[in-house]
Formats: C-alpha cells, sequence, structure tokens
C-alpha cells in the first residue's frame, strides 16, 4: 500500500498563544500538529507477528508528508523549536499498530533529519474512537532537558480514527511555552530529600 493510497485526510490544527491571563507572552508562539489519517493495514488480519514489511512501506512517507506540513505551516525548518509525534488507533487496532508507525527509525529518523533535530522525539498514543482529542507532547528538538519547551498541543479528527483507521501525528512548536518561567536545569538549585525534610521541620 503506497501512502498516497492509504491516506483518506491529511488535517493541520493550528494554535498561537497572544495572551496569558490578559497579559500579552513574551514571545508569541505557533504550536502545529499535522495528522494523516489512513487506513490499518493490520486491521482484520488478527495477530500479525510481524509488522515490519508495512511500517518500511508506509512510515517514511508519512514522516516526509507531515513534517512538510509543519515546516510549511511554521514558516521553515528554522522556527522549528521544539517537536513530537503522536497515534491514535482506531478500536479495531492494537496500540501495537500505531506505535510501530512512529516509534521506529522509519519515521523518527525522517522527522529528526528534516527538523534539523537531535533529540529524542516524545510521543503519545491511545486507542480511541472517532472524534475523541489526544493530547500531544513537545519538548526542544535539540536539547530536550530545556524546561521552557515543556509543552503539549491538543489535535482531534471529528471523523477519525474510525474502527480500522490510524491517525499518525508530527507536532512542532515555534518556540518555548507562554511567559515561561521556572528556570531550567542549568540554573536549578541541587535538591536533596534531606533538604526538604530540613526545610518542612523548620515552618
Amino acid at each position: 500500500m503506497s501512502v498516497t493510497s492509504g491516506i483518506r485526510k491529511v488535517v493541520t490544527v493550528v494554535d498561537e498563544v497572544l495572551l496569558e491571563l490578559g497579559r500579552p507572552v513574551a514571545t508569541p508562539v505557533r504550536r502545529v500538529a499535522a495528522a494523516a489519517v489512513i487506513r490499518n493495514p493490520w486491521a482484520g488480519r488478527g495477530f500479525v507477528a510481524d509488522l515490519q514489511p508495512e511500517v518500511e512501506e508506509i512510515a517514511p512517507g508519512l514522516a516526509h508528508l507531515l513534517t512538510g506540513r509543519l515546516v510549511e505551516t511554521l514558516g521553515g525548518v528554522d522556527r522549528i523549536e521544539a517537536f513530537g509525534k503522536a497515534a491514535m488507533v482506531g478500536v479495531d487496532g492494537e496500540i501495537e499498530h500505531g506505535g510501530a508507525l512512529i516509534h521506529t527509525p522509519y519515521f523518527g529518523n525522517v522527522l529528526r533529519e528534516l527538523t534539523e533535530a537531535t533529540s529524542i522525539i516524545v510521543f503519545s498514543d491511545d486507542r480511541l474512537r472517532a472524534g475523541e482529542p489526544l493530547t500531544v507532547p513537545l519538548w526542544h528538538k535539540t536539547a530536550a532537558a530545556t524546561r521552557s519547551h515543556y509543552q503539549t498541543c491538543q489535535i482531534r479528527v471529528p471523523d477519525a480514527p474510525r474502527p480500522d483507521e490510524i491517525v499518525v501525528v508530527a507536532a512542532a512548536s515555534s518556540g518555548p511555552r507562554p511567559n515561561a518561567r521556572i528556570g531550567d536545569r542549568l540554573t536549578d538549585p541541587v535538591v536533596r530529600l534531606a533538604d526538604l525534610d530540613a526545610l518542612e521541620n523548620a515552618r
């Protein structure tokens, strides 16, 4: 099955926060989730021991397609600072079917290379009925420990996934959370349980 013949629709969701508690955000950020709704190639076949042939055939094309949507929507690879991935499996499929399409190098390495990234890609996956939302986590594409870029975006496709479908998602952000200000690992104090116990006892 080629990617184009198996895709029923592509959905792109854009979220841009301009105000938080009535205050303009320091850095306006766009978060984008691009989703491809495809027929589950393993649906109706019972337990399939080897998922690899379909993964090799389908996953790279999905990664190319969805990353292209992210790059186009955000205005270039250099505008992508954080990324994530996800899969929603219809009720006739296994969670492993979604995982097969997003967790192997055939998807992840392609997404990483096309976004000029080095981080492991944070993810979410679930078995859902059509129209149920999925929250996709994001973090920095080259410095996963950069706390300011820990964020999420949500995507919902009203008519997907159907029972025999999978929704494959790639997501990205052009910057940090709105008004991020909780510091980072490089500026954190050293915190130990003994220190916390002493602080509690002193109260």
